[in-house]
């Protein structure tokens, strides 16, 4: 499908289709391909967009993203995406309507570990407040998605975390298995660690 073609499609309100995500479901390999390449402006636009507007406000600011698969840690700036993986992460589990298949199939590889923990730095502040760091998701379902994103981090980050050198980001996502009230009493936040 033509760029500019996919464009409006991704942009349709969702009461544009009958099935408005089943279209997205449809969408998501070309769309994800064109974010990757930076040739689908979907991120800077979808804000803008009533089909892919949340509550007003709830965009965060884009941080470019670094992948950490070539020798050093450096790829050429021509093979990265223009969008952080925080970012991409949101918008197709907005459009698949569903974060499991992409929380369970997040493999263990030092690419994909660097990516947990840019993921993870994103969603904490959200997290920790019970808040949904999904700012795409549109409608139903979003309660739930955001509560599995929640405990994800708290069962299945912290090893990677360490691993990473971010055994402070690791403590972090350990608390997210505590109701809330004991997560904020933990004695973490009256003696954070030196790299806090």
């Amino acid at each position: 499908m033509p760029a500019d073609l996919l464009r409006r499609f991704v942009y349709k309100s969702p009461d544009h289709f009958e099935d408005h995500a089943a279209v997205m479901r449809r969408l998501l390999p070309q769309c994800a391909r064109a974010m990757a390449d930076g040739s689908l402006d979907v991120l800077g636009g979808a804000t803008d967009s009533p089909g892919w507007t949340g509550a007003p406000g709830r965009r965060r600011r884009r941080t470019p993203s670094t992948c950490s698969c070539s020798p050093g840690g450096r790829t050429p700036s021509s093979l990265l995406s223009p969008y952080g993986i925080a970012d991409i992460f949101d918008m197709v589990t907005a459009i698949y309507r569903d974060v499991t298949a992409f929380l369970d199939g997040w493999i263990r590889h030092p690419t994909a570990d660097a990516h947990v923990v840019q993921c993870v730095r994103h969603w904490l502040d959200d997290l920790l407040s019970d808040a949904s760091p999904l700012s795409f998701w549109i409608g139903d379902g979003e309660d739930a998605a955001a509560a599995e994103l929640q405990s994800w981090p708290a069962t299945h980050a912290p090893a990677r975390l360490r691993a990473q050198g971010e055994p402070d980001l690791a403590t972090r996502a350990e608390l997210l298995a505590l109701p809330y009230d004991e997560r904020w009493a933990h004695p973490y936040w009256t003696k954070p660690s030196v790299t806090n």
